[in-house]
């Protein structure tokens, strides 16, 4: 919203400064995005006067002058033709910067005679475009600025010229007065009345205006207009041209030029047809679809069934409330006029824009909502400005429809202030505030103006109060303690838990990744997903269309969009829900992780190979141990289809309480993702792990044992299909006073053993806690072990 400080003045009476105005603006919520201010550019030039001048012994076309100015008399060479003894001139002196030519104006030489400045054109001062020759002023006094001479002689090129951002929420503020509303309110200065003088119609309209009743719902709720007859067309006055220009637009008529007016003073467009261009009467009606209509740009459009258009007995004259058409439109040689005023819906208005791609004043402000109170006022001030400057006689004012009726009342609630903003404002001052943006205050109630679509409630009050009164008044306060000491931490078991999660696994190399929570449901599909039940609504896009079964999906697109940028070897971890069903229960948090490529890069020094399950498996288990879960975890077959049949397990507390799953993932399915292997993961079901029977803020003590401990190696021959977890456990199970730790250290498969057999070594170590193991203890263990482990697998110990 672009305007000018000479056209705000005119509804805002105030002494404030240029300066005051911008801040008050943007602290108001209406930001300042740019202000063009030429007096600022123009405060170092000086009125001169030339006192002689004579050609140049060198050049032709060049002057040397002799110029009166308040430093003395100085010598400016001047190439300008109008250059002459007697003139009073624009004078830039050395260090004055132009800005025209982009130039700071210095001491120079031109054909070996010096010069001391430079004597201004009007496009060197971007006054205007005029540059065949240097200014010339009827008056002025040596040394005055010359910025003083224009803001008395022509004010309007010393304008400061302001462009604001407006929010969608406050179309009032596309218009100049509602600027100056909001402006009053702060203390800026006070209102002009702006009296709305009805004028008279002095014959019936012959043309008469209708809306369809498919139309007045949700299209067209008041269409009024009024013929003017025996105007007369023409350029509108130097003061309406110059605010045009001014905020970038280009003047056309009186006629035109007075609609474009309404349109940023008011927030008001209007529409103006040649009457004698009209075919019979108007209707506002929707189109069957398929018409087409030439715009006011030039430009033919054709429009859909359903959108919003006014036409004549013949034909579609015009674009409701975005454009006109170029047949109706007024020319030079109009002497008859239909001015319009009408309030459509807002949704109508954006959908045929967007439609038809159409960017219009009119467009603009109708689908952000104009003042429909002021519909009739508006056909009252611009007749009386189109019979000022054009003359005419206007018929009655017709009316299809009715102004919609806007009436709400919300209740003040004077305290809410402190508690929703937390600024204490009197409530006497609150009162004024709203009485100045004009809403009426009726005991606790304050009335809307009908401007204001935003107020939708008391919190919006409270809002107004408060950005009028300045949100810069907030001070912090630090909140009032409700208990002495330290506070109780507030994140639950599960939070903390999910915190440990990813700092550990960001500790062991990972890089965290946070993906969307929806996928496509071939990706769904993959990993046990893509239902109905898990199925989006209404979904951004058909790539994000289910919500997420797991979060393997999301990882491996990363990893895929990073492989195809040339980044092979990565990991990537994620902790976030995933989702079995549509139902609140039917989701639960996940922590995963996967490795891509390989281990290390390249070395001389080093082994870089591929990543494996055991990689995953000992990730896995580190995390796990961070999160407190128990030491010793049953490692079971049967995980999902989208991991490797043959490598990867479960890991749990017993066949059915499952923690989590590591191993590589399904070379079907890295096909399908399109990402490039090895790729080993792990999920971890974090819900899942024990909680602490007893809660602690420190560490238990540390157990210390001066006693040896004792290692014995076994290996024993078991079916091929035994698993070497099982035959572990049976061995730690043994004594489990005694055996510290069981790892397996070798298998052997096939040889002596036969095809069914296999051969798994474990080390056993016993540590003693009362006294120093004998040899007897030690043996009576190990036959305790080789009890356990045969019963367990079937095994026997090999000779």
């Amino acid at each position: 919203m672009k305007f000018t400080l000479s056209w705000l003045k005119d509804h805002l009476d105030t002494e404030a400064s240029l300066d005051d105005i911008l801040y008050a603006l943007t602290d108001l919520g209406l930001e300042v995005e740019e202000v063009s201010n030429p007096a600022e550019r123009l405060k170092d030039f000086t009125i001169g006067k030339v006192l002689h001048a004579e050609k140049h012994p060198d050049a032709d076309k060049l002057r040397v002058c002799k110029v009166a100015t308040d430093e003395g008399e100085l010598q400016i060479i001047c190439g300008a033709p109008n250059a002459r003894e007697g003139i009073t001139v624009v004078v830039a002196k050395p260090g004055v910067y132009v800005p025209g030519i982009d130039t700071t104006i210095g001491v120079g030489k031109i054909r070996g005679i010096e010069s001391f400045g430079m004597m201004a054109s009007e496009r060197e001062m971007e006054l205007s475009d005029e540059h065949d020759g240097i200014i010339e002023l009827p008056s002025g006094e040596v040394g005055d600025r010359f910025v003083d001479w224009l803001a008395e002689h022509d004010p309007a090129k010393v304008d400061a010229v302001i462009e604001i951002a407006i929010t969608p929420n406050r179309p009032d503020a596309l218009g100049v007065r509602g600027i100056a509303l909001d402006l009053a309110a702060r203390g800026l200065g006070t209102m002009k009345p702006a009296p709305v003088e009805k004028v008279a119609g002095t014959f019936p309209s012959p043309i008469t205006i209708s809306i369809d009743e498919d139309t007045r719902e949700n299209g067209c709720e008041v269409f009024a207009g009024r013929l003017i007859k025996g105007v007369k067309n023409g350029p509108s006055p130097a003061w309406l041209q110059d605010r045009l220009r001014a905020i970038g637009l280009r003047p056309i008529s009186a006629l035109v030029d007075i609609t474009n007016f309404f349109t940023f003073d008011r927030n008001r467009p209007l529409h103006v047809f040649d009457a004698d261009k009209v075919n019979g009467n108007l209707r506002v009606h929707r189109a069957e679809g398929g018409e087409t209509l030439v715009g006011l740009d030039e430009k033919e459009y054709t429009f859909s069934k359903g959108q919003v258009v006014i036409s004549d007995d013949t034909a579609i004259e015009s674009i409701a409330g975005v454009m006109g058409g170029l047949a109706t439109g007024c020319t030079h040689e109009t002497t008859n006029v239909f001015l319009e005023a009408a309030v459509w819906d807002t949704i109508q208005i954006a959908y045929t824009g967007r439609a038809l791609k159409i960017n219009s004043d009119a467009r603009y402000r109708n689908e952000r909502g104009i003042d429909p109170g002021f519909n009739m006022d508006a056909i009252e001030l611009a007749t009386r400005m189109i019979m000022d400057l054009c003359g005419g006689e206007p018929s009655d004012v017709v009316v299809a429809g009715e102004v919609p009726d806007t009436a709400r009342a919300y209740k003040l609630d004077t305290d809410r202030v402190q508690s929703l903003v937390g600024m204490e404002i009197p409530a006497e001052q609150q009162i004024k505030t709203l009485t100045a943006l004009g809403f009426v205050v009726e005991g606790d109630m304050a009335h809307v103006p009908s401007w204001r679509p935003d107020v939708q409630g008391s919190a919006d009050l409270v809002e107004e109060v408060a950005r009028v009164a300045s949100l810069t008044k907030l001070q912090g306060k630090p909140m009032e303690r409700t208990q002495a000491g330290v506070p109780e931490v507030i994140l639950s078991p599960m939070q903390k838990r999910e915190q440990i999660a990813r700092r550990t696994t960001a500790a062991l190399g990972y890089n965290e990744c946070v993906t969307y929570s929806f996928i496509d449901r071939k990706s769904a599909e993959l990993f046990g997903g893509g239902s109905d039940a898990t199925m989006l609504e209404n979904p951004i896009s058909s790539e994000m269309s289910h919500m997420r079964p797991s979060l393997l999906p999301g990882l491996l697109q990363a990893a895929a969009r990073n492989q195809a940028r040339g980044f092979m070897d990565m990991a990537l971890f994620e902790c976030g829900a995933v989702f079995h069903g549509g139902e609140p229960g039917e989701q639960e948090n996940i922590l995963t992780g996967i490795l891509v490529g390989r281990t290390v890069a390249k070395d001389i020094h080093g082994e870089s190979r591929g990543v494996d399950l055991y990689d995953a498996k000992a990730d896995m288990e580190a995390v796990m141990n961070a999160l407190g879960a128990p030491t010793k975890l049953t490692y079971n077959r049967g995980t999902n289809g989208w991991w490797h049949p043959g490598r990867s397990a479960k890991v749990g507390l017993g066949p059915k309480k499952v923690l989590g799953a590591f191993g590589e993932l399904h070379p079907k399915v890295l096909a399908e993702m399109d990402v490039k292997g090895p790729v080993v993961a792990f999920a971890i079901h974090t819900a899942e792990i024990p909680l602490p029977r007893k809660k602690s803020a420190s560490r238990g003590a540390v157990t210390m044992n001066d006693l040896q401990a004792v290692e014995r190696d076994f290996a024993f021959v078991v079916d091929k299909g035994v698993e070497a977890i099982n035959l572990v456990n049976a061995a730690a199970g043994a004594d489990k006073a005694l055996i510290e730790d069981v790892r397996v250290f070798d298998e052997f498969i096939g040889g002596s053993l036969g095809e069914d057999k296999k051969s798994i070594a474990v080390t056993v170590r016993l540590q003693p806690t009362e006294a120093t193991l004998k040899e007897a203890d030690i043996e009576a263990v190990a036959a305790k072990i080789v009890e356990k482990v045969s019963k367990a697998t079937g095994g026997e110990l090999r000779g």
